[in-house]
């Protein structure tokens, strides 16, 4: 067994494991820290962004870099079209793929880079909400590259220089690399390809193995997934909480024995609480509204906005804020708020006695009923445009800030100070997010909500799922005497571009036995419980099944006895006087009996593992002890 890191970013893991013949890939994340060396794409002209000034390198004239780098405040930008970091393509060879396991839908955005054109041939597996939610998120990044797509080129000459650029450009990892957002036909290709199970339903692995999915407590539809043979059982722990939101509890469970667990997908953020940091921006937004000002929240389209939306509009009202609007802006904003609230299924016990009021899970149905929540394709829509009215709390998108309606917010509330922009997605160091728009008199905030495992809680998981050994990206492996992660079982850390072989061995294997085989054997009781018969088959291997079938050719002979047992002595003198070989000495020895034949110069040296003939004598009298032996031993 091998596990290959694709990625680089561990918490958009991507790797590859290779059981029983079978390529399997456990999440496909996208990594889009590059996209922070980019200029934003407003949705709208910026002046101020195209008015920035062309940067060349010292000691440089290349015409085929003019007008690719622009700075600002000392920072040095690429202008073109924001490009990703897919995982590497070339440790593994996509179109051998047998199977995709998606964990979450913040893991799956680089689904298109691995299925289309790659010759990709497998099968993809998510719950539904993975699918649909991920759907969302997509969808709404593809949609904003390519509207602003068209006002910017495609830089390309920068990264053959990057070498001479300033830093943190200069640091950038493999940008040859890095490449642009897929077409909208390949993304609705690539979702066509996901097949949808539920959590704790039995996915047959072309026979091979069977693939569970268990709720990992991380987000609504989010699966830890659980492979079994009939040896072995290997556990994909990736985006798991433990703390009590609205999804479905995680289940430890299911993990528990594995002979691997491959763990990944830790929080971004050990040193923030998210009760704490959830409290901060409340204390935040309230502030700054009451002092007539406006709070953006650059936030994606699900998860951790519907908590935000739940606890930020009690608290205003409970400060007497309550007239404060609240807008969702996003092309999948009406799809991603109706969503939520028809998943019953996947929510938390609490969430779900609410639908059988009936009420629904999430208030901010509510919240849109009683006019307080507003929604918005764009900024553009004249139903927002003709209700917005300030001040307000808006939540859009993306939140590193280089594309959808927040970059054209920022730019609008720049130079207020009375606004504020509280950053609560962990992805991106918000420093580098406001990089672009510096100088920057609006306030920001810092309120990192991630409510995946912190290294406390992964070391008391791993601890409690006692695994035999544990596979984790070198990112949680640490320095020197105190590594995060830590357990009693062997530790394998991968890195990305690397594959490591794990101590998980295949020692045996389940097979059928044909119905002629089956009918022609007779088993015998060897104790309770165990019966055997002797067979003679030929061994047929056909979709990783194994079965036992008759052999080829003429009918075989008939099978040999096997005898087994220890041997009885007494019951050898007997049978030897039977066959006319008398005068049998018994002495005992330290490990048995010693059975003494003086006339023909014989020994027969009785263990309780183990018989041992020493003969001298004739042929006749070899016979006569071979067959004394037999029938004093079971056999079949």
């Amino acid at each position: 067994m091998k596990l290959y890191c694709l990625s680089s970013d561990a918490s958009k893991p991507c790797f590859v494991l290779s059981f029983k013949e079978l390529l399997i890939m456990l999440d496909c994340g996208l990594s889009a820290h590059s996209v922070l060396n980019f200029l934003p794409l407003p949705p709208v002209p910026s002046t101020r962004l195209a008015s920035l000034p062309n940067y060349t390198p010292p000691h440089v004239n290349d015409p085929l870099l003019e007008g690719e780098l622009k700075e600002c405040c000392g920072r040095v930008f690429v202008d073109s079209i924001p490009e990703f970091c897919p995982p590497l393509d070339k440790v593994v060879d996509f179109s051998q793929l047998d199977v995709i396991l998606i964990s979450n839908y913040t893991c799956m955005m680089a689904l298109p880079f691995i299925t289309e054109e790659t010759g990709f041939k497998g099968q993809v597996y998510a719950t539904e909400p993975t699918l649909q939610i991920g759907r969302f998120y997509l969808e709404e990044l593809s949609e904003w590259v390519s509207s602003c797509g068209s006002s910017s080129g495609a830089a390309k000459r920068w990264k053959e220089l990057v070498h001479l650029l300033p830093p943190p450009l200069a640091l950038a990892a493999r940008p040859r690399a890095w490449r642009r957002l897929f077409s909208p036909a390949a993304l609705a290709r690539a979702l066509s390809r996901v097949r949808v199970v539920g959590y704790d339903e039995r996915v047959d692995i072309y026979g091979a193995l069977d693939a569970t999915a268990v709720s990992s407590g991380f987000c609504l539809g989010s699966a830890n997934w659980v492979l079994r043979s009939a040896h072995e059982k290997v556990a994909y722990v990736s985006g798991s909480s433990t703390l009590t939101t609205h999804p479905r509890p995680i289940n430890q469970a299911a993990l528990r024995g594995a002979d691997l667990l491959v763990l990944a997908a830790l929080t971004q953020t050990p040193a923030h609480n998210p009760d704490h940091m959830l409290g901060d921006l409340c204390v935040h937004a309230t502030v700054t509204l009451r002092a007539g000002g406006s709070v953006l929240c650059p936030v994606y389209p699900s998860g951790v906005l519907y908590d935000l939306l739940e606890c930020l509009s009690a608290h205003l009202e409970g400060a007497g804020l309550a007239h404060v609007p609240l807008y969702v802006v996003s092309p999948v904003a009406d799809s991603s708020l109706a969503y939520s609230n028809i998943l019953a299924e996947w929510v938390s016990v609490g969430k779900q006695a609410r639908v059988y009021l009936p009420e629904e899970p999430f208030p901010h149905a509510a919240l849109v009923r009683a006019g307080r929540l507003k929604h918005a394709r764009s900024l553009h829509d004249d139903a927002f445009s003709a209700d917005f009215r300030q001040p307000c709390v808006v939540f859009c998108g993306h939140p590193s800030l280089r594309f959808g309606a927040a970059v054209h917010l920022v730019e609008l509330w720049a130079n207020n100070p009375a606004h504020a922009i509280i950053f609560t997605e962990p992805d991106f160091p918000y420093v580098e997010a406001l990089a672009p728009f510096q100088p920057l008199s609006m306030k920001a905030f810092h309120c990192p909500i991630d409510t995946s495992l912190n290294y406390s809680q992964a070391n008391k998981l791993v601890r409690e799922l006692r695994p035999r050994e544990l596979a984790l990206p070198e990112q949680y492996a640490g320095g020197g005497a105190r590594p995060h992660i830590s357990a009693d079982a062997p530790t394998v850390v991968v890195r990305r571009g690397a594959a490591r072989s794990l101590s998980v061995r295949r020692r045996a294997a389940r097979a059928t036995l044909c119905g002629a085989l089956a009918a022609r054997a007779t088993p015998r009781e060897l104790r309770a419980g165990l019966r055997a018969a002797p067979l003679s088959a030929a061994l047929r291997v056909r979709d990783a099944r194994l079965e036992l079938v008759a052999p080829p050719g003429p009918a075989p002979a008939p099978a040999p006895r096997l005898h087994w047992s220890a041997l009885d002595v007494e019951a050898l003198v007997r049978a030897l006087t039977r066959e006319g070989v008398t005068e049998a000495r018994v002495e005992a020895s330290a490990d048995g009996c010693i059975v003494h034949l003086p006339r023909h110069d014989t020994l027969v040296h009785v263990e309780r593992h183990a018989t041992h003939v020493f003969c001298e004598g004739r042929a006749d009298v070899r016979q006569a002890l071979r067959r004394a032996i037999a029938s004093c031993l079971p056999h079949i």
